[in-house]
């Protein structure tokens, strides 16, 4: 045998040995590391919404269906399932679905620029977490609405409109309280609350009275009426602001929001949608109040 073909045998029969050798740590590899899953898994996945939204508290279905085999969740989790999808899986896994009250995004602001004041002009890119950086936004109110669409836009799942007057209105029935309308308002405006929460403070601003009133309508002016006339302790009053204490909602009532004379404080009606007071100001203007 010449040298070159001896050199070439030699060089192969290498290859073929390091590549058995390889072939066999791999063999090995895989029964030494081999990680059980749950076939289930890929089909409660299938029947996921894979909107990968947060809403169950997991970073996405997959997890959400790790945890459903698991059993360390209940299918109800899923907000934007339908209760229909989400008895299919509970069925296939034979678990009960479970019962998850339906939480929404809610708005701390009425101040729609019908009753709010516009004190500056805002021109540049249409976003509100641009325009809170230049004056915070123009408007008089520096705890109020934007209204420049960022809350509309994030929603995957258009949950969130905006009205004439510039604020968004949330369609509990679409919305799976992702919380991305939460994580881009610049005015933390939003929050995700139980359906269950019906008294409701529209407003965030912490301003004195005459302060507060110089910029909008329907700001809350702390009169207290509202912590007067509900169940003591339900409604306090703290930095010039109602605040609803949840803790105590099982005695929340529409007698709160009664004698509130500007309407900041509602109850929000499954029926009627957000309800004001008897004494509260009516509304009347149609149109957006000329910028001072």
């Amino acid at each position: 045998m010449s040298p070159e073909i001896e050199h070439i045998v030699t060089a192969a029969a290498f290859m073929a040995g390091l590549g058995t050798l390889l072939a066999s740590v791999l063999v090995v590899a895989n029964r030494k590391l081999f990680v059980y899953e749950d076939p289930r898994i890929d089909e409660v996945e299938q029947l996921l919404p894979s909107a990968n939204c947060g809403a169950c508290g997991t970073p996405g279905c997959r997890p959400f269906a790790e945890m459903l085999v698991n059993g360390e969740i209940t299918p109800a989790a899923c907000t934007v399932n339908s209760e229909d999808d989400n008895l299919v899986i509970a069925d296939y896994l034979g678990v009960d679905a479970g019962d998850v009250e339906k939480r929404v995004a809610r708005l701390a602001c009425a101040g729609g620029s019908h009753v709010a004041f516009t004190r500056a002009g805002y021109e540049g890119l249409k976003s509100c977490r641009a325009a809170s950086v230049v004056a915070g936004g123009g408007k008089g109110c520096a705890w109020g609405c934007i209204g420049l669409s960022d809350c509309e836009i994030v929603c995957d799942f258009d949950a969130i409109a905006m009205n004439k007057f510039g604020l968004p209105m949330v369609n509990e029935d679409k919305c799976t309280a992702c919380g991305d309308c939460v994580d881009v308002c610049p005015k933390d405006l939003f929050s995700l609350e139980p359906v269950s929460h019906q008294l409701w403070v529209a407003c965030k601003n912490l301003d004195p009275q005459d302060e507060a009133e110089s910029h909008c309508d329907v700001v809350c002016t702390a009169c207290a009426r509202c912590a007067a006339d509900a169940p003591e302790g339900v409604v306090t009053i703290a930095n010039n602001l109602a605040i609803v204490d949840y803790e105590k909602n099982a005695l929340a009532s529409k007698l709160a929001i009664e004698r509130c004379p500007t309407g900041a404080i509602v109850w929000l009606d499954n029926h009627y949608g957000m309800v004001k007071g008897v004494e509260a100001r009516k509304v009347l203007r149609q149109e957006p109040l000329p910028r001072v």
